[in-house]
């Protein structure tokens, strides 16, 4: 066992926040093993625009107040997404508001945003070295708010010369009314109301690729609406998908009914439903990035299979170590290598009916 093992092990024991938090202070000092982030040129793909050396990431959710950016590129990973940042600092909700379901590797967070705010985290991010590897700001607003679509305009501006790309999250189910933001109206209007945001004088300033996240408690016709609004408004990707207030029968953990968000491998299948059923509610044309469940190369596969062009994960980091990066991506190099692909990106999508099609256990 190596003492990243054997320290991993240790946190591993503590009450889940406080293992957050004290791995968020191991990363700020360097404390971090190092992979290499590419096993293959297979797994090198272009996506917004941007070159990423493989396709799996760490999801939003993990540094919060981007503290720990620089350690966690060292990790392995093709991209690294921080956030979700707010304007203003924010507590979150009171604690305990994370909770380990063991038996199913899964976790309930009802975290609600906390962070340290916008300011701070831009004074750490304009440290910043470009070569550094790909970032993704993950914004939100304030549970406060009442001017939310003011408040993701600002926050876009702040953030977009920090970043590679830009994720406008309205799915978190731990703040208040976030995902009524999904609907129709209040969507298009919000995205008309950026889109316009990132024009000066009628010349459009230069901003990094706009990716929108989204629940995975959404209907089939919801996601549909959604695609179409992305489609009209000029948004370079959808993520696919957020944790889910759903509870599905066959989940062990006794903890199972605490509220909040549900994320692990039992979100994995409805996850993937839904991420089908938006790759072929754009049609191709919007980049998509799978979320949910994703523990192994089997796992990160089929969503690529399933319509992701990159794929983003966080629980399973909690659970199986920093060394899941490398795992997963020298797997993947291997399964699309046997299924005879030049390119990661040549399996995008091709397993997109199958899923969209499949029933889920409940």
């Amino acid at each position: 066992m190596t003492i990243t093992d054997f320290l991993f092990e240790i946190v591993r024991k503590l009450d889940p926040e406080r293992a957050h938090l004290l791995t968020i202070q191991a990363l700020k000092l360097g404390i971090t093993p190092r992979y290499s982030n590419n096993s293959d040129g297979a797994l090198i793909s272009e996506v917004f625009g941007i070159k990423f050396q493989n396709p799996i990431g760490l999801a939003a959710g993990f540094d919060k107040s981007a503290e720990a950016f620089y350690s966690l590129d060292k990790l392995g990973c093709g991209f690294v997404e921080v956030g979700t940042l707010t304007l203003k600092p924010q507590a979150g909700n009171e604690r305990p508001r994370v909770f380990r379901l063991e038996e199913d590797q899964a976790i309930i967070n009802r975290y609600g945003f906390n962070n340290d705010g916008l300011s701070r985290a831009v004074k750490r991010l304009s440290k910043r070295v470009k070569s550094t590897g790909v970032l993704g700001i993950n914004i939100g607003i304030n549970k406060d708010s009442t001017t939310p679509i003011a408040d993701y305009e600002e926050a876009l501006r702040i953030v977009s010369p920090l970043a590679d790309y830009i994720t406008i999250n309205i799915s978190s189910p731990n703040t208040p009314g976030l995902r009524d933001l999904q609907s129709s109206e209040k969507l298009e209007k919000l995205l008309r109301s950026i889109e316009k945001s990132r024009f000066e004088n009628e010349v459009q300033i230069l901003t990094p690729p706009i990716l929108l996240k989204i629940a995975p408690d959404l209907t089939e016709k919801e996601i549909k609406e959604i695609a179409q609004i992305a489609l009209k408004t000029g948004v370079s990707g959808l993520i696919v998908s957020n944790t889910t207030v759903t509870r599905p029968s066959f989940i062990k953990g006794n903890r199972r009914s605490e509220q909040g968000g549900l994320s692990g491998p039992p979100l994995f299948e409805l996850s993937t439903k839904k991420l089908a059923q938006t790759y072929l509610a754009c049609k191709g044309k919007i980049p998509l990035i799978g979320v949910g469940g994703v523990d192994s190369a089997e796992t990160a596969y089929a969503k690529i299979r399933a319509g992701a062009n990159l794929v983003q994960l966080y629980t399973a980091l909690t659970y199986r170590g920093p060394c899941l990066f490398k795992s997963i991506n020298d797997g993947l190099n291997l399964l699309i290598k046997n299924d005879n692909f030049r390119n990661v990106q040549d399996a995008v999508g091709i397993d997109a009916k199958y899923w969209a099609d499949k029933k889920i256990l409940n």
